[in-house]
């Protein structure tokens, strides 16, 4: 199976500011969602991680013992020139206009429709290898990334509209899981936070 991590909270998260590409780092938080993802971990054999430290933090404390592959396809969206601003400089009108438009970018950043086809492109490859980890009820391809790149999965599981990403919700620190029968993908588990131990 596909095992999506969203990393831990960073810095950003924690003050509400629209975060893509910029690269800030966990906070004491975040690094326990972090480790707190590891007994949900069984089973990875290969791990991918979005470039920024955020994921790969996660993926160094969440999987301590498996190398990781950097995935330029699992990045967060490019909010262009509204990156490190706070949500609320994003107008409730362009707010519902991103959520319309799928081709709309925000800040003249990247659209959800181009995170759509960069993550599709990747997960359609190992949905047309019958080899791939996928396919394995018992061994896992963990990819540690970011709410766009998770939800663009979900939606490519569903075989739904990319807009039905905006009527989910995704915590930092939490796991979804895909899988596949009969060579069509399936949602197994969506958003599954684990208990934080102190």
């Amino acid at each position: 199976m596909i095992i999506l991590v969203r990393h831990g909270q960073t810095t950003t998260n924690a003050q509400g500011l629209l975060v893509g590409r910029s690269n800030p780092q966990l906070t004491e938080l975040g690094a326990r969602q972090a480790r707190a993802l590891r007994p949900l971990l069984d089973g990875v054999q290969e791990v991918w991680v979005s470039p920024l430290d955020r994921a790969r933090e996660t993926a160094q404390l969440a999987l301590p013992n498996v190398p990781f592959e950097v995935k330029e396809s699992f990045i967060e969206v490019d909010y262009g020139e509204l990156e490190g601003e706070p949500i609320s400089v994003v107008s409730a009108e362009q707010w519902r206009a991103f959520e319309s438009d799928h081709e709309l970018a925000l800040g003249h950043g990247e659209s959800l429709a181009s995170v759509d086809a960069r993550v599709h492109a990747e997960l359609d490859t190992l949905l047309a290898d019958p080899e791939s980890l996928l396919f394995e009820s018992h061994k896992h391809l963990a990819i540690v990334s970011h709410v766009s790149p998770i939800k663009s999965a979900v939606v490519w599981a569903l075989g739904v509209a990319g807009s039905v990403a905006w009527r989910t919700r995704l915590d930092n620190g939490s796991i979804t899981t895909i899988g596949a029968r009969r060579a069509a993908p399936m949602l197994v588990h969506f958003n599954v936070v684990p208990p934080l131990h102190h």
